[in-house]
């Protein structure tokens, strides 16, 4: 049978745009995976490095809980730590070279675990909990694996050991010099509630650490810090450490002294959205982005590498409300590259993509985003793939 010219004409664009897209698909160039908690399990997605574009990437595996709140990666990136708010779990996953998850052992707590990190001497693993208590527990790594509790911290308001205290963030300084907790008292601050107490409502407690994991309490600790902090992170040079006040809509800055002691930074606290829910620091330590769960977007913020103190990122090409899916409760930049920002929005079922700009710190949104996830989702993890996980990014 012969076609018409017309008929040709179709079978060949047809043919062409095919080759085009197997070719264009041959192109894609994962440089990290992104892991995102929630309640099917821990769900793995790759990431295009061009675009930042997320595709389905490795197989999703069960948490350990029905809950996962937050997680964890060693400084290697060859194990993944998750914390299990329902059965009061922390448990750990090896990484394999392509990106899958292997369930090793677990821990349990004495009540709910709210936040958890690693040490970057990859030997400790910190974990704040506890549903009327906060406290901070730590643990010996070895090889990746958890060892039994090296010790606990429990995480009160001077003057009023009898309060409901909630930890909610935890943060180790990079040079393992000390690690840091946010906690706020509920019997000072319970909107909708009973309050019971006159006590400072937000706090951070700071501990020295030594090589046996012992911990010794920052002069001056815990320090006062808004109402309701939120999240907390500190910059790569290990000089400042920053603060989401999820009540009052700040950022709040400290700089570090005396190895752990920690110093309100001037002109503070910055504006953020409304009630910012967590607090990244890019690779290079520029810039600073925060999720903001109630107005579902990201607030973007230079750094001054003398003084730490941020200023609001100016999008001269774009929206300066860099938007996302309904409630944003987790952010993460791209280690690889660290040219990419995402959120996870527990309400939007989604996560949300950005492109950062290297020289500027302002955000555009990523090709094809939002990118549809599991539902209520709550934490994002990001592990560099291939030989970009050997690249060292320098400020």
């Amino acid at each position: 049978m012969k076609l018409s010219k017309p008929s040709q004409l179709v079978l060949v664009s047809t043919i062409g745009l095919l080759v085009a897209s197997l070719f264009t698909a041959c192109q894609l160039v994962t440089i990290d995976f992104v892991y995102l908690a929630g309640t099917v399990g821990i769900q793995g997605f790759a990431v295009d490095s061009q675009s930042g574009a997320l595709r389905t990437g490795v197989s999703t595996v069960a948490s350990g809980g029905n809950s996962p709140v937050a997680m964890a990666l060693s400084p290697d990136y060859a194990n993944l730590y998750v914390a299990n708010s329902d059965n009061n779990t922390v448990v750990h996953f090896a990484l394999g070279s392509n990106g899958e998850l292997t369930k090793k052992e677990s821990v349990t707590l004495p009540g709910p675990p709210t936040s958890l990190a690693v040490n970057h001497g990859n030997n400790f693993l910190y974990v704040a909990y506890g549903a009327s208590t906060a406290n901070l527990a730590v643990y010996p790594l070895s090889s990746g694996n958890i060892g039994s509790a090296a010790a606990n911290e429990a995480l009160t308001i001077p003057g009023f050991d009898a309060d409901t205290v909630l930890a909610t963030g935890v943060a180790v300084l990079p040079n393992n010099a000390a690690v840091y907790v946010t906690a706020y008292d509920k019997s000072a601050y319970n909107p909708g509630g009973t309050v019971t107490s006159s006590a400072s409502p937000g706090w951070v407690f700071g501990f020295g650490i030594n090589t046996s994991g012992a911990l010794t309490p920052s002069a001056a600790s815990p320090y006062q810090t808004g109402i309701k902090p939120s999240a907390l992170a500190a910059d790569s040079t290990s000089r400042f450490v920053y603060v989401t006040d999820n009540a009052s809509n700040h950022l709040i800055g400290y700089s570090v002294s005396s190895g752990s002691t920690l110093n309100f930074l001037i002109s503070g606290p910055f504006k953020t959205g409304a009630e910012p829910s967590s607090v990244v620091i890019d690779p290079r330590a520029k810039y600073i982005y925060v999720s903001n769960s109630l107005d579902s977007s990201v607030s973007a913020y230079s750094i001054d590498l003398a003084t730490g103190v941020p200023s609001a990122v100016i999008n001269v090409t774009g929206s300066q409300i860099n938007a996302t899916d309904p409630q944003p409760v987790s952010i993460a930049v791209d280690p690889a590259l660290g040219r990419f920002v995402y959120t996870a929005n527990y309400l939007g079922d989604s996560i949300s993509g950005f492109q950062l700009n290297p020289d500027t710190g302002a955000l555009q949104p990523s090709q094809a985003t939002p990118y549809p996830s599991q539902s209520h989702p709550t934490a994002l993890a990001i592990v560099p793939h291939g030989n970009h996980s050997l690249e060292v990014i320098t400020p």
